[in-house]
């Protein structure tokens, strides 16, 4: 698929022309991963579901960081979803920059490729643990007397399979080690390291996350021990996934994935407009004659070289 860019067309709309040709064309290459790992979206919440049917309220087990940090109350929950919120949103913004901005050094495609796969290989793992020892939850709705503590039997297998979205995972008890805040936020700021550009957006997306693991803890929505497990699992999880996945290619040497055009020139202008490198509008004719550079019939410099001078 190639959408054909003229000329006279805006900077911007052209360069979003141009990505999104480049990106449907990894799409058709690569969206059995994409869909992949969409679907384990899917089982992993229907796993975080399953184990809620699992779960028995009881007293809250003894924690370090309940000692150390107050508890922000129900009222207050909302501040950790908030920090968790911008940093997701952030992310998937970014990902999209390339449609936008000229300085890039991603293919949206392909970044989602390699952040699904270390998504998945985290989840299955939370999967696992999650699913060997029950914890009493320490959230407020999943403490005894709460209606929303333990599920009823379901009464078909489509309920189960629903999720009860969004409520269902909103309000879900049992799924505690290790975080998925954590593995979304960590899997998201480690990529960007990587890959983002600006070395004080790096900086504030670690402050973020740092911050958000205190704040989970405060809010009483995880113990201690599920955001410690979360830190070292995370970061050892994408170290050895990325060692196995192929690396990004460089987008400045990367022409055989430019979109194809009419003329013998467009491709090499759609290169440059991706990449940033320069204007396809200062691209126009010039021939030398005499020592000077013509113009559209018309000298616009000069260079003479006689006699040492």
């Amino acid at each position: 698929m190639s959408f054909y860019i003229g000329h006279e067309a805006p900077k911007l709309w052209r360069r979003i022309c141009a990505e999104t040709t480049t990106e449907i064309n990894l799409l058709a290459e690569n969206w059995k991963y994409i869909l992949g790992g969409l679907i384990f979206q899917y089982i992993h919440g229907l796993g975080a579901r399953g184990v809620h049917y699992l779960h028995r309220p009881g007293p809250t087990l003894q924690d370090t960081g309940y000692f150390l940090l107050p508890e922000l109350g129900s009222d207050n929950a909302y501040i950790s979803e908030t920090v968790f919120t911008t940093i997701f949103l952030s992310f998937v913004l970014w990902t999209s920059h390339p449609f936008i901005f000229k300085t890039k050094k991603i293919y949206t495609v392909l970044i989602w490729c390699r952040v699904l796969a270390f998504l998945v290989a985290c989840q299955f793992l939370r999967m696992l643990t999650f699913y060997s020892t029950q914890l009493p939850g320490p959230n407020y709705h999943c403490r005894e007397g709460s209606k929303l503590a333990t599920l009823p039997r379901p009464d078909s297998v489509l309920e189960v399979l629903l999720l009860n979205f969004p409520r269902g995972l909103l309000y879900g008890c049992g799924d505690l080690i290790f975080s998925s805040h954590m593995i979304f936020s960590l899997v998201f700021v480690r990529t960007y390291q990587k890959y983002g550009m600006l070395r004080f957006i790096k900086q504030c997306a670690w402050i973020a996350v740092i911050a958000q693991s205190f704040l989970i803890v405060a809010s009483r929505k995880h113990y201690t021990v599920d955001v410690v497990v979360a830190w070292y699992t995370v970061n050892l999880v994408v170290f050895f996934v990325d060692k196995k996945l192929p690396e990004l290619p460089d987008r400045t040497s990367a022409a055989s994935l430019l979109p194809v055009s009419k003329d013998n020139k467009t491709k090499e202008e759609n290169h440059k407009l991706l990449n940033g490198n320069t204007d396809p509008e200062d691209w126009r004719p010039r021939t030398q004659i005499n020592g000077m550079i013509m113009e559209d019939g018309n000298a616009v410099h000069v260079e003479a070289a006689m006699n040492g001078v």
